[in-house]
């Protein structure tokens, strides 16, 4: 990362304590110029990434994973630190999920084969090439920062693509620690190049004449001007973006907090509730609704809230003051409009410091109300009432969005039957969690493309024909 031609400079204060923790060079627009340069050279030069074998990149990439693997620590604390992220789950995530995803797209590209001989029907045959399509912009969000940008590069470097890389200004910490084992896994210069800084830096990263590919990952506001800008371009752009997506409870679902506890945590609340995915809108059968509210409104009140860098937290603070402020001002809505809050709806005592937000559950919420069809992104639940399963899809359905969403019930035949029928990207039964293995992303205002599978991989691939 180069100095910018100004003295700018991104301050990152933790947001468990309000403490600067770090201080880092604010990229402008000549950083940008220079990175996309770098990273055009790398991938034109005859003897450069995108000429390279298959096999050379793939044992080039799972170096990078395991100087990854050496500083895994070291990541998740960066990441929790800055974005208040529980440590217990950047461990698991954030210190692992990267490497996980080289190793898988390393194996993936030397079995795949970008050429083919297709005999044609008019006499003679066509040979069939997959190119990597270029130079990519991958602009990133604070919530995942380590992980969603491997589910850019990590494709996108086995396809021969390069990259320019703007994290988000929450999160520019865990970036020197990324650079730092790109150069010792001896990644070529200019292949991986990042330019820390905020919205008017990616808006120029997005639209510069030397980026050939946009993967973005964030809001549905941003994701909305950044395909207007792609569409305008003619410019291939994945997208990412927001959800509102509901968690099915079936009248058989086995809610014992003892077996299942950890599986909805994970599907409803993760890192404080600041997921994309998340099942925030809790569907459950008018039959058993009064159980419902009481096992979620337990589940909410049994969750640690505290420093992300304690190992016990569960809950952590929101990324910034201005995240809590949003969080609060939809809490505020929400017993507005009438529903009731059976647990949280405040800030946790013992510490004016930190951007804590209790773990919130509201019942009675009607599925027009705006805590239910708008993206919070804080621990936030609203608990809405059906009757029969076709009512239950219909709610689910009855979002703007369209990433996640998740079935709970005892019969697996009759999960995959409702799966089938909800209006989403991804649902995961009885638990969610995104495989490697599979695609990734969402319909409707939950944006464009997938991320993940072979089909990430096919995404930075250009199909080209040579007829013979």
């Amino acid at each position: 990362m180069r100095t910018p031609a100004t003295s700018a400079r991104i301050d990152v204060v933790s947001p468990s304590t309000e403490a600067p923790i770090g201080s880092v060079p604010e990229a402008g627009d000549d950083d940008v110029d220079a990175a996309v340069q770098a990273a055009r050279a790398a991938f034109t030069d005859p003897n450069g990434w995108a000429h390279w074998s298959p096999e050379r990149r793939a044992d080039a990439m799972e170096r990078l994973a395991a100087e990854l693997d050496a500083r895994a620590s070291e990541t998740a604390t960066a990441v929790s630190s800055q974005n208040g992220m529980p440590i217990s789950i950047a461990q698991r995530l954030e210190a692992v999920f990267p490497q996980l995803l080289l190793r898988y797209y390393a194996g993936l590209i030397r079995d795949t084969s970008l050429e083919e001989v297709r005999p044609g029907l008019l006499g003679g045959s066509t040979l069939v090439t997959r190119q990597p399509i270029g130079v990519v912009a991958a602009v990133i969000p604070w919530n995942f920062p380590q992980t969603l940008t491997a589910f850019k590069y990590a494709p996108g470097l086995a396809a021969g693509c390069t990259f320019v890389i703007k994290p988000s200004p929450e999160t520019v910490l865990d970036s020197y620690v990324f650079a730092d084992a790109v150069r010792a896994a001896g990644i070529p210069d200019g292949v991986i190049n990042i330019v820390p800084g905020g919205r008017e830096l990616g808006a120029y990263l997005v639209s510069h004449p030397g980026i050939d590919k946009v993967a973005f990952t964030g809001s549905s506001v941003a994701g909305r001007q950044i395909a207007e800008t792609c569409g305008r371009l003619l410019r291939p752009v994945t997208l990412e973006l927001g959800g509102k997506s509901a968690a099915i409870i079936l009248d058989d679902a086995d809610l014992d907090l003892t077996k299942i506890g950890e599986q909805l945590f994970g599907a409803t609340m993760l890192n404080n509730g600041q997921v994309c995915y998340l099942g925030t809108r809790i569907l459950a059968p008018r039959s058993r609704y009064d159980e419902v509210v009481e096992v979620f409104t337990g589940l909410a009140q049994s969750l640690a809230v505290g420093d992300a860098l304690d190992p016990a937290t569960q809950i952590g603070p929101m990324v910034s003051a201005r995240q809590r402020d949003r969080v609060e001002s939809y809490i505020a809505k929400g017993k507005g409009d009438g529903a009731t809050v059976t647990t949280g709806g405040g800030r946790p005592g013992g510490s004016d410091k930190g951007w804590f937000v209790e773990p919130t559950v509201f019942a009675g919420v009607d599925n027009n109300h705006t805590i239910a069809q708008e993206e919070i992104f804080g621990p936030v639940l609203s608990l809405i009432s059906y009757d029969g399963d076709d009512e239950a899809i219909a709610l689910a359905n009855n979002s703007d969005f369209g990433l996640g969403g998740t079935v709970w019930t005892s019969d697996h035949d009759r999960a995959v039957s409702v799966a089938r029928r909800v209006e989403s990207g991804t649902v995961g039964i009885n638990n969610y969690l995104p495989d490697p293995t599979a695609p990734f992303g969402g319909i409707k205002a939950s944006g464009l493309g997938r991320e993940l599978g072979p089909e990430a991989l096919h995404a930075y691939l250009v199909p080209k024909s040579i007829y013979l």
